[in-house]
């Protein structure tokens, strides 16, 4: 019978947000047990843009699958609760600024002293130990201290604005589990756990693909990808250097040159870019169009307007991108499978999946890492360290 990869390993998760709840989501889907250690205002996401009395689209979509206990770090007991769950745990992921774990008496060195085979992974937007180790660092603003956001403004011509996807907490995830998996191959040989000090700002320069123009102090700006209009009022966008489109066009579909002899360069740019525009918008259909792009190998895709009209496209269908899953007041919801596809290990969240209300879990939980009795568990309510809807 075919097994999830990690099964069998107990992931400890103080994260919230983006950076680290996308990860341990990943960890979960990939079959790792990850027990979520929620705080007692709850993770800010819970009602992000929420649509109706469950948790919103957001929080779903990077904890489901988790279970949830939530604990006071301030109330008595809190601190000794969290350091016997860290001495059964593999894993343990956090992503508050540095020092906070430290300050309640749960940091590194008070959890790899209980677990010296621990494997805890700090995710932060500047490090452990850089100049910037203290300051607020969310998603957008490593977009612009990266120069993310100036150079796709250059490109595009157009005011600095974010860009609509949390690339710095998404990468940092990915990497975060990278490293984790790492870790675990070298405690498989040495038994010895570590600690993984992961700056999103790294992960973010780690990532681009431009960077050498940045280093070599070398940037010539290269043409945005744009979208073109194309039949029945659509547009596409296709990708690729526009003089190889203009060879494609001209040579293997008969598109004739506008341009008079002795024409300067700008001059050749503007009109053959006019030609091939009018072109494309000849086409009878705008699948006779992707037909002749098809036919002279131009990678193509169509500007899909954002909606849930994008997951029906047959290809997103085909690869099962969409699974119904239910939130935690027992509304059915859909949300996004992970994209794992093994030849013969299982991953991903079926339709029995459930997002945990806050403490869900705080008895069973405990009882299954902890072997805790209900007087135990019941001290710990009463001095509220332990918390619940």
């Amino acid at each position: 019978m075919a097994e999830f990869p990690l099964a069998g390993l107990k992931v400890l998760d103080f994260t919230r947000v983006v950076a680290g709840p996308y990860a341990t989501r990943m960890l979960s889907d990939l079959g790792a047990e990850v027990l979520k250690v929620e705080p007692p205002e709850g993770d800010v996401t819970r009602k992000l843009g929420n649509p109706g009395d469950g948790v919103s689209g957001y929080y779903l979509q990077q904890n489901i699958g988790k279970r949830n206990i939530c604990v006071d770090l301030k109330a008595p007991g809190a601190r000794d609760l969290i350091l016997k769950l860290a001495a059964e745990a593999d894993i343990v992921t956090e992503n508050f600024r540095p020092g906070i774990m430290d300050k309640f008496g749960v940091g590194w060195e008070d959890l790899s002293k209980v677990n010296p085979g621990l494997i805890m992974l700090s995710i932060s937007g500047y490090g452990q130990t850089g100049p910037d180790r203290k300051k607020a660092a969310y998603a957008p603003v490593l977009h612009a201290q990266s120069g993310l956001i100036a150079r796709q403004a250059e490109i595009a011509e157009a005011k600095p604005v974010d860009i609509q996807l949390a690339v710095a907490d998404s990468y940092s995830s990915l990497h975060g589990i990278i490293a984790i998996l790492s870790a675990l191959r070298v405690r498989d040989q040495s038994g010895e756990g570590q600690h993984i000090d992961l700056a999103m700002i790294s992960v973010l320069h780690s990532v681009d693909d431009y960077a050498y123009w940045a280093l070599d102090d070398d940037w010539p700006k290269p043409e945005e990808n744009s979208a073109w209009d194309a039949p029945e009022g659509r547009r596409i966008l296709i990708t690729g250097d526009m003089k190889w489109m203009w060879v494609m066009f001209s040579t293997r579909d008969g598109l004739a040159d506008p341009t008079p002899d002795g024409s300067d360069v700008a001059t050749k740019v503007r009109m053959r870019r006019e030609a091939m525009e009018q072109h494309m918008l000849g086409h009878d259909s705008f699948d006779a169009l992707t037909d002749t792009l098809d036919r002279l190998n131009l990678a193509w895709g169509e500007v899909q307007p954002f909606g849930p009209e994008i997951y029906e496209q047959p290809s997103v269908k085909a690869l099962g991108v969409v699974v119904d899953v239910t939130d935690d007041a027992g509304n059915p919801r859909r949300t996004i499978q992970s994209p794992y596809r093994f030849s013969k290990s299982k991953s991903g969240i079926d339709s029995n999946a459930k997002t945990a209300k806050r403490g869900e879990h705080n008895v069973a939980a405990l009882q299954d890492w902890l072997d805790m009795d209900d007087s135990e568990i019941s001290a710990l309510a009463e001095s509220k360290a332990l918390i619940s809807d």
